[in-house]
């Protein structure tokens, strides 16, 4: 082809541009008539010229698929090409011509070398054009139909990323951007909703906090013969919520001494193995409204739950309670024991027979013990949420003295546990709390309510230091190692200890407990968050709901209210200046479930 010159016609990044001066730099004119300098290198010679207006460069009439036909196996130039669509070689054909090597069905290459396509070549890329062309389409009309609030079960595809969004999986959805909404896990579960793709009955907040929703799949071994101090003498209780699949403890008395048994959970699972190293990067069993993604494998809980079998492998702790409240650890073994199950209603009707009457002593002096000592003492509602079916059930659970028992025994367990570790120079990380911000405050629900909000974290830590909150001045989670990684930790170092086997060293016990705690605050806020989307579910399938709410906070005409039926916290406007701990009877308006905001009005009274 020729060299550049005025008026010819070139190519600049993919259209078509006049020369309108030369030199080292080319003044270009684009389609739009804006002016340019370009570098020659810039630009591709397609027609030598004269092209008076590129509005005129429109495409004549020519034979596109007899030329495809007659070059078939050659190459060819532009100029010829065109020449042989056309008829001619003028600007409008040699531009014509080179749109059709650009779209690169028929033909493709440069100006200089145009490489004629295969008969099934052509047939390849025209059915790829065409599904790509149709899935286009299909989109279009997907995005119509959201638009309409009216998807069909064949758009499930489509909807993939918007899922994961919602999960927490991924940051973005193309959709949420074609739609001009936030991209955001609360706008895809609304839309989700909108749609009817999700139920309500979808909880999205473990897989949002990236909790795994099923039990670990490994194997235990068998227990391992070792000598067991045999307790089944002793009439042992596992006393927890009616329901409860795992008890990990038990309790009885000998005499004036109360034993503390809990699963052996450290003779299956020793450090290192893979079933301690899945339960640490769990932290801590998932207790869901729907069910329970357990800590450790299923294997576990039939092999070491206690009086799930007649007789349960245990390590048992063996306390002296004075009567100034004051505990101390006689002994911890292995053992075996029978233990009876209980729920806590059941325990509480007999709280004034033998043994539990002495054992109901024992928690009072320990309880005394630790008020004196500071111990902040909330007594705040509580529910049992529980999903069957997808139909929600909300239980109150009242203040049981059976409830109080079995705490103050877990406490002492753990405060002489902690003792005894100390004097014994084993390596345990202590559950701490540092003292609240000072206040003074009622006794009543408001002022429970606003001394919860004063109290600091708990606290893991490699030197002992109090436990405010429990009127502690020495803690450590013993008693439930089938539920918390910590707690498995504390056994793991006191088998170690009782069969003279090197224990873990400070430092490391302090990594692994704390990579294990690191997701036990994502493990309560799925819990705490999902009891929430429960609890919404459960008033949208008893619409009109009423019931009775408690102002706790107040400003103006605007205040926090407690739920006590449902342990669930909503603000709504006030109908006056109420004092806190006002009661007021309230209907349920609505929920927003993605955004877990419940609606109420004050009823008239």
């Amino acid at each position: 082809m020729s060299v550049l010159q005025l008026h010819s016609l070139v190519l600049y990044k993919n259209g078509p541009a006049k020369i309108i001066q030369l030199g080292d730099k080319l003044d270009i004119e684009l389609e739009s008539g804006k002016t340019i300098s370009v570098r020659p290198k810039d630009v591709t010679l397609l027609h030598p010229g004269p092209v008076r207006n590129l509005s005129e460069l429109q495409p004549p009439p020519g034979e596109v698929k007899t030329a495809w036909e007659l070059l078939a196996g050659e190459t060819s130039s532009l100029p010829e090409l065109a020449e042989l669509i056309f008829g001619d070689f003028t600007p409008a054909s040699a531009w014509a011509a080179w749109q059709l090597i650009d779209a690169g069905l028929y033909f493709r290459g440069t100006p200089e070398a145009v490489t004629v396509r295969s008969a099934a070549e052509v047939e390849k890329t025209q059915a790829e054009r065409a599904a790509k062309e149709a899935e286009k389409q299909a989109r279009a009309d997907f995005i119509e139909r959201v638009r309409a609030g009216q998807i069909i079960p064949a758009d499930g595809s489509y909807l993939t990323d918007v899922e994961a969004l919602a999960y927490g999986l991924q940051d973005k959805s193309w959709l949420l951007r074609e739609l001009g909404q936030p991209q955001s896990p609360e706008t895809a579960h609304a839309l989700l909703l909108k749609l009817g793709y999700w139920a309500d009955t979808v909880n999205p907040y473990p897989q949002r906090f990236s909790l795994p929703t099923a039990p670990p799949e490994l194997l235990l071994p068998q227990l391992p013969a070792e000598n067991r101090l045999d307790l089944t003498h002793l009439p042992a209780f596992a006393i927890d919520d009616a329901g409860s699949t795992d008890p990990d403890d038990a309790i009885s008395l000998d005499g004036d001494r109360l034993w503390v048994h809990v699963a052996d959970v450290a003779a299956l699972v020793p450090p290192g193995s893979p079933a301690d190293i899945e339960a640490r990067s769990r932290g801590a069993s998932l207790y869901l409204p729907e069910g329970t993604v357990t800590m450790l494998p299923p294997q576990a809980t039939a092999m070491l739950a206690l009086g799930l079998a007649d007789v349960s492998p245990a390590l048992s702790f063996e306390l002296i309670i004075q009567p100034d409240g004051q505990v101390s650890l006689a002994q911890v073994a292995p053992s075996r024991v029978r233990v009876q199950r209980l729920s806590y209603e059941e325990a509480e009707t007999q709280l004034d027979t033998a043994p539990f009457n002495h054992l109901s002593e024992l928690a009072r002096l320990f309880f005394e013990r630790r008020l004196a000592a500071g111990a902040i003492e909330l007594n705040l509602p509580e529910v049992k949420v529980r999903v069957d079916h997808g139909q929600v059930a909300i239980k109150p659970l009242p203040p049981l003295r059976s409830r109080d028992v079995v705490r103050e025994a877990m406490l002492m367990t753990g405060e002489a546990v902690a003792r005894f570790a100390l004097e014994q120079n084993i390596p345990l990380l202590f559950s701490t709390q540092d003292a609240p911000d000072d206040g003074e405050f009622p006794d009543t629900l408001a002022g429970m309510f606003a001394r919860r909000r004063t109290l600091k974290r708990s606290q893991l830590r490699g030197v002992p230091a109090p436990h405010t909150g429990l009127g502690l001045a020495v803690y450590a989670q013993t008693t439930s190692p089938l539920r918390r990684y910590a707690d498995l930790v504390v056994h793991q170092q006191l088998r170690a200890y009782l069969a003279g086997q090197s224990l873990i060293n400070e430092a490391d016990v302090t990594e692994r407990v704390g990579a294990a705690e690191a997701v036990v605050s994502s493990v309560r806020q799925a819990e705490r968050l999902s009891n929430k989307h429960w609890t919404l579910v459960y008033l949208a399938q008893n619409p009109g709901w009423r019931g009775d709410g408690v102002l706790v906070e107040n400003s103006g005409r605007r205040g926090r209210v407690l739920i006590p039926e449902l342990d669930l916290e909503t603000q709504l406007p006030l109908p006056a200046d109420l004092p806190l701990d006002s009661r007021m009877p309230l209907i349920f308006q609505h929920a927003n479930l993605p955004m877990l905001d419940s609606y109420f009005q004050v009823a008239e009274s």
